[in-house]
């Protein structure tokens, strides 16, 4: 089952956050497997941010954290028909245009699961489910995705 991961899971992976969510991000990344996760692009630009900003990382230091994910994972480019699918995301189902292109991108990927705490826990389009890690709950396909 092929994964994408968004902002947020790679942020708390990299420390920036309470710690119980640190934690849990780092033990789910290892155990999912390497050939089936996918990172669209646009997590890796948010990443940057993130821990530019609110982590106040030097931005030679988060390019190196940037590329490290990027020699792990698969990296997936944003194309303008994932866009146009962004859009139609924005304005049929309310989602912020950049978690909408990440859905989006995930949908192009052939993804059959996105983690990511900023949308709607086992919301599904275009046969992406979003799954929340860090809830108590685990959606089933997490669980299934997690016990490889």
């Amino acid at each position: 089952m092929r994964i994408a991961l968004d902002t947020n899971v790679l942020a708390y992976a990299e420390g920036l956050g309470d710690e119980p969510r640190c934690r849990l991000a780092r033990e789910l990344i290892a155990r999912l497997p390497i050939g089936d996760v996918v990172i669209p692009v646009q997590v890796l630009g948010e990443l940057y941010r993130v821990l530019c900003g609110k982590g106040a990382r030097p931005a030679a230091d988060v390019r190196d954290a940037a590329f490290s994910w990027a020699d792990v994972f698969a990296v997936a480019d944003s194309t303008w028909v994932a866009m146009g699918s962004a859009y139609d995301l924005v304005v049929d189902h309310n989602l912020q245009i950049w978690d909408a292109l990440i859905m989006s991108v995930a949908a192009e990927q052939k993804c059959r699961l996105l983690l990511s705490e900023d949308l709607q826990d086992g919301f599904t389009w275009c046969g992406v489910t979003v799954a929340n890690p860090f809830t108590e709950m685990k959606h089933p396909l997490l669980r299934a995705a997690m016990s490889i």
